[in-house]
């Protein structure tokens, strides 16, 4: 096994920043109270939320009570949709999304339907776009929320947020984003790109594993899905994760404030790894060429199984994926990839490798050295 892991896969997971553990690190210790205890270790972890909601709310640009911390970006995702769903039902029961979104924000959409709700799903261009207006033409009477997620979680396509939500502002329809992926490598100034609501999760910026985001704008509605207790204003019960929720504030401000610098970096490595990939017999890049994450380099091999893939990469010391941390182990084409035309023949051969702050020049030519390689021994073992 080589001695250093090459970790290529920042976009399933990212591991916890040193500040960040030092700033959790009281309230994994001493400062262990309760939030909603009224004594002064209780009070002190109460400051704590404040000062953390407070940290969040400038980054994003809203306010602090705008704010909610939840436990992971499914969570947000789900308590926004159906969230503002069942609230608003009285108005309509029509939903907008992509087939390209999370499976948080898909399978919600179904979990809506049980209860009547009608979801329609735009199409997405060849590199997994979506076109604003198709969302227009898709809005009806009817139509209480719109959910596109700011950039894909696979292939890395950046979708134009901004001027879909001053469509959903135009019509008062409320707009929801998925922006887990957009945490350091993307502007998130809540009020530029027109959103109601957006969704974080804090491990994908060097924070910790179970904390979520979620910003409301204020005036939306929406209804709790955890029952209780009246924590963070009564949307969403349950005690809170101190120390969490501080490392997810923590990470979120060094995060955003580093960004341009990382992402620089980043973009560098992507581009050499993308030039280096795809010249590989059969290869091609998946997601927009231009408008995409600067860390996600997404491919497909034509005839080969990426899971095979995966495997021998692993055995050269470099962990990546094929797509989705969350749909791992599935042996169907990504229904990102179906939904961008791409057929079985390369969607079966799919590879995500997503740079993080850590990475280097020769992580990059380490993978451009034993891909081709492999690429090369799996096709030939396939005949």
């Amino acid at each position: 096994m080589p001695e250093r892991i090459i970790y290529l896969d920042h976009a399933a997971t990212t591991a916890l920043d040193r500040r960040v553990l030092e700033a959790m690190m009281p309230y994994l210790t001493t400062e262990y109270g309760n939030a909603s205890s009224i004594y002064t270790l209780g009070r002190h972890a109460m400051q704590a939320i404040d000062h953390s909601r407070e940290q969040v709310a400038e980054l994003l640009n809203c306010r602090a009570a705008e704010i909610a911390f939840v436990g992971c970006g499914s969570e947000s995702d789900n308590l926004a949709l159906k969230g503002l769903a069942f609230a608003a039902q009285k108005k309509g029961k029509h939903i907008i999304t992509t087939p390209i979104e999370h499976h948080a924000v898909l399978h919600t959409c179904h979990y809506l339907e049980r209860f009547g709700f009608q979801t329609t799903y735009l199409p997405v261009d060849e590199y997994g776009r979506v076109n604003p207006e198709d969302v227009e033409r898709a809005i009806t009477d009817e139509t209480i929320l719109v959910s596109v997620m700011y950039a894909n979680n696979e292939v890395g396509t950046i979708q134009p947020i901004a001027e879909i939500g001053r469509i959903c502002r135009a019509h008062k329809v409320a707009f929801h984003v998925d922006a887990v992926q957009a945490g350091g490598l993307l502007p998130l100034d809540v009020h530029a790109l027109n959103v109601d609501m957006l969704s974080l999760s804090a491990h994908k910026f060097y924070g910790p594993k179970g904390v979520g985001i979620l910003y409301v704008r204020q005036g939306v509605r929406i209804l709790p899905q955890l029952q209780g207790g009246s924590q963070e204003r009564g949307r969403r019960a349950g005690t809170e994760n101190v120390a969490g929720i501080v490392g997810a504030a923590t990470a979120f401000e060094l995060a955003q404030r580093e960004f341009p610098q990382a992402v620089e970096r980043m973009q560098a490595l992507r581009d050499r790894l993308i030039e280096g990939v795809l010249r590989i017999p059969d290869a091609r890049l998946t997601g927009h060429p231009t408008e995409r994450l600067a860390n996600n380099a997404s491919f497909c091999f034509r005839g080969v199984e990426g899971e095979s893939i995966l495997l021998s990469l692993d055995m050269h010391g470099i962990a990546a994926s094929t797509g989705s941390a969350c749909t791992s182990g599935v042996v169907d084409p990504s229904h990102v990839l179906v939904a961008m035309g791409i057929s079985d023949e390369w969607s079966r051969g799919s590879l995500r490798l997503t740079l993080g702050k850590d990475n280097t020049e020769e992580d990059v030519e380490k993978v451009l050295t034993v891909l081709p390689e492999i690429v090369e021994k799996v096709r030939s073992l396939a005949l």
